[in-house]
């Protein structure tokens, strides 16, 4: 057998194509990593870091808002959007420095370009410095990431009609906005711009905001945007817009005109895979552009790999993270534990926060468990009252045993506040087959949000304290 130039060649360098260099190089392989852009990918440069630091600034003009009910007298709050935005990108600068000085410690081959499959083990490069290099590996990673979908007839120009990159790079703040699309961008979005004083209207085509989530958990959200003033618009879609000199008017298949001054498309993202040849190989790729793999994330070529965004599964860095190490175990032959997508955490970073893991209640009937639930308010919380954060609930869903009585813990649903940390101990929970019985027997830290898991579980388990 020919040699080959390196046991791993990984084209991208997003989460989940670094971490998969680490890890491989951790194991004593060599390795080449191709990146056309910036180390981090989209996670840190164009999408989860930028659009946290954002809602950061958010909260901090929703807490000095409320800071008169703290007994502390202040102006009513004003925002410099540049300064947001200049604390945004060195955030995101000082991240990627940290990152670029970790791969630059490590041996590992970069090579800036545009990789594509050239071959049976060969990926072609164009390199940024508009020379091309061809390299060969052992084991090859797809790691391309993915880019934000786009609607028919809302062409996306950067000014009126806007994705989540050109959003996160505005200069200053629009006077209203119609989001399409009530997912978890859109969710997060929506809320960031409202607290910074847009008005904002949200249209999704299903019957809730943040599908996929717990119908609990997506009624309560739905809710506090009302209350916050920001426009919900479910069951419609969005057929066309027609732009005038201050904005556009969104024109809703429900016959309802939006007239505003931004549209900003929020339908999720598409594997990026447009410049990798893949159509050239014998790589199965499915109806919607995304790499067919299997359990250990190999695609139908035993020796090709494919991570992160361009498979269909949850698209999250930690997801990637985990992928990243699957594969590298498997090229080691080390049998590694295969990923349960259904109990992966997810994050919503809107106001009030959701976070779950594990089943909904709908999730678990359908799948033929007969289920109890136990759901236990913030507004009860002395933490909570507090931090004068109230809003949301715990839910959790477990099975009913024969005996009637909750058994294993199933799912585990939040929405209020901080709830992605509080999630931590409810993922472990769902993750490990944990009985309620045996989370009952955990002492929860008081005065905290987190004990309002524990108040749920010794409900569900029939000891409730303050029920």
């Amino acid at each position: 057998m020919t040699s080959k130039d390196f046991d791993l060649v990984v084209i991208g360098g997003g989460p989940s194509g670094y971490a998969a260099a680490f890890a491989a190089v951790a194991a004593d392989l060599t390795v080449a990593l191709i990146e056309r852009d910036r180390i981090g990918g989209t996670c840190l440069h164009r999408g989860c870091i930028p659009a946290k630091e954002l809602l950061e600034t958010a909260a901090v003009r929703r807490t000095v808002a409320q800071a008169g009910e703290f007994g502390i007298n202040t102006q009513e709050p004003v925002i410099d959007f540049s300064v947001a935005q200049e604390r945004k990108r060195a955030v995101v600068e000082r991240l990627f420095a940290g990152i670029t000085h970790l791969v630059g410690s490590k041996d590992i081959t970069v090579l800036e370009g545009t990789g594509r499959l050239a071959g049976d083990h060969a990926v072609e490069i164009s390199l940024n410095d508009k020379s091309r290099q061809v390299v060969t590996g052992e084991s090859i990673v797809i790691a391309a990431g993915s880019m934000p979908r786009t609607l028919p007839g809302f062409e996306v120009d950067g000014h009126t009609v806007l994705t989540s990159e050109e959003l996160l790079e505005l200069d200053s703040l629009p006077a209203s906005v119609a989001i399409i699309g009530g997912g978890a961008i859109g969710c997060e979005f929506a809320s960031m711009l409202s607290d910074l004083g847009t008005q904002v209207t949200v249209v999704e085509t299903t019957e809730t905001l943040a599908p996929g989530t717990d119908a609990d958990i997506a009624k309560s959200l739905q809710r506090s945007f009302k209350k916050r003033g920001i426009d919900v618009v479910t069951g419609a879609s969005a057929n066309s817009h027609n732009p005038h000199q201050d904005g556009t008017v969104v024109q809703l298949n429900n016959g309802t005109e939006l007239d505003v001054e931004k549209v900003v498309v929020c339908v999720g993202r598409r594997p990026f895979t447009d410049h990798l040849g893949i159509s050239d190989t014998s790589i199965e790729v499915d109806e919607d552009g995304f790499v067919v793999v299997d359990e250990f994330c190999r695609t139908n070529l035993q020796h090709i790999y494919a991570i992160g965004d361009v498979i269909r599964t949850p698209q999250l860095a930690h997801v990637g993270f985990a992928e990243a190490m699957l594969i590298v175990r498997e090229m080691l032959g080390q049998n590694p534990r295969l990923i349960n997508y259904s109990r992966v955490p997810w994050a919503i970073y809107c106001h009030p926060e959701i976070a779950y893991a594990g089943l909904t209640e709908q999730q678990a009937m359908d799948l033929g468990y007969d289920v109890v639930t136990s759901q236990h308010r913030f507004a009860g919380n002395a933490r909570a009252l507090i931090h004068n954060t109230t809003e949301g609930i715990v839910k959790l869903v477990a099975q009913r045993r024969p005996d009637g009585k909750a058994g294993q813990l199933l799912g585990v649903h939040l929405i209020g506040p901080h709830a992605t940390e509080q999630l931590s101990q409810g993922y472990l929970a769902v993750n490990w087959e944990i009985d309620v019985d045996e989370i009952a027997e955990f002492v929860q830290p008081h005065p905290t949000l987190s004990e309002l898991f524990g108040e749920a579980a010794l409900e569900l388990a029939g000891r409730t304290l303050h029920g």
